[in-house]
C-alpha cells in the first residue's frame, strides 16, 4: 500500500482530520472481484463536519470503516490527524481506535448491563485509564450533562429511549477527546423528529469542541447540519 502523504499544513494550520486519496477496497480476485471503493478521495478539515451521502450499497460504510482503521484499504492513502495509519500493526490500530477516533454506529451497541454513565467510563478503562478515578467520572458526568442526560446516568440502555441511547453513544465517542468522530447512519433507527434532534446534538457537540466529524447517511434531510456534503455512488466519491 502506498504511504499516506496528507497535504502539508501551513504554519499555524492543523493537518486535516482525515485525508484519503485514491483509496480502493476490493473483495475477492479475478472475475469474482467486487470493488467496494473505487479511487475515493476525501479530506475532512480539522474542525469540519462533513456529510457523506449515498444509497445503500454505495460504499459509505466501507469508507467509514477504513477511515477508522476497522478495515484496511486495498490501495491508496489514509491519514488521520496527519498520521499515516496504513502501515500500523494490529496492536497499533487498536490503540489508534481507542485514542484518536470515536465511533457512533447505526445500532448504538451500548453494553446492556452497564448504566449510561458506566458505558462512558468503560471507554476510559479500555484506553488504558487515561484519566482514572475522579477525573474520568467528572468527564463522564460533564458529557451526560451536556447531552441532556444528567438525570439518566444511572439508567440501563433498556430504560432509555432510542434518542437517549444515541446520545449516550455520542458521549461514549467523545470520552477520550478524539480528533475525528465517525457517524455511520446515526439516525436510521430513529423517527424523523428524534433523528433531527440527534443530528442537532451532534452539530452542537462537535462545534463546541472543534472536533471533526464524518456523518455517513442516506438521508439528505440532515445534511443542513453539516459544513459540507459529498456524495458517494458505486464506490466513487464526488462533491
Amino acid at each position: 500500500m502506498t504511504a499516506a502523504s496528507a497535504p502539508e499544513p501551513t504554519v499555524g494550520e492543523a493537518a486535516p482530520a482525515l485525508h484519503m486519496a485514491g483509496v480502493r477496497k476490493v473483495y475477492g480476485a479475478g472475475a469474482s472481484a467486487v470493488v467496494a471503493l473505487d479511487r475515493a478521495d476525501l479530506d475532512v478539515g480539522a474542525h469540519e463536519i462533513v456529510a457523506l451521502v449515498g444509497p445503500s450499497g454505495s460504499g459509505k460504510t466501507t469508507l467509514c470503516s477504513i477511515a477508522g482503521g476497522l478495515l484496511a484499504a486495498t490501495d491508496g492513502e489514509v491519514a488521520v490527524g496527519g498520521r499515516d495509519i496504513s502501515g500500523l500493526s494490529a496492536r497499533e490500530l487498536t490503540d489508534f481506535r481507542r485514542t484518536t477516533v470515536g465511533f457512533v454506529f447505526q445500532f448504538v451497541n451500548l453494553v446492556p448491563f452497564l448504566t449510561a454513565r458506566e458505558n462512558l467510563l468503560v471507554v476510559d478503562e479500555l484506553a488504558g485509564r487515561r484519566r482514572r478515578g475522579r477525573d474520568a467520572a467528572r468527564r463522564a458526568d460533564q458529557l451526560l450533562d451536556e447531552l441532556g442526560l444528567a438525570d439518566r446516568g444511572g439508567n440501563l440502555p433498556a430504560e432509555l429511549s432510542g434518542g437517549q441511547r444515541q446520545r449516550v453513544a455520542i458521549g461514549r465517542a467523545l470520552m477520550n477527546d478524539p480528533e475525528l468522530v465517525l457517524f455511520d447512519e446515526p439516525t436510521s433507527a430513529l423517527d424523523s423528529k428524534t433523528g433531527d434532534q440527534v443530528v442537532q446534538v451532534i452539530r452542537e457537540e462537535m462545534t463546541a469542541r472543534g472536533t471533526a466529524a464524518l456523518i455517513v447517511t442516506h438521508d439528505a434531510r440532515i445534511t443542513h447540519y453539516a459544513d459540507r456534503t459529498v456524495s458517494i455512488e458505486d464506490g466513487r466519491v464526488s462533491g
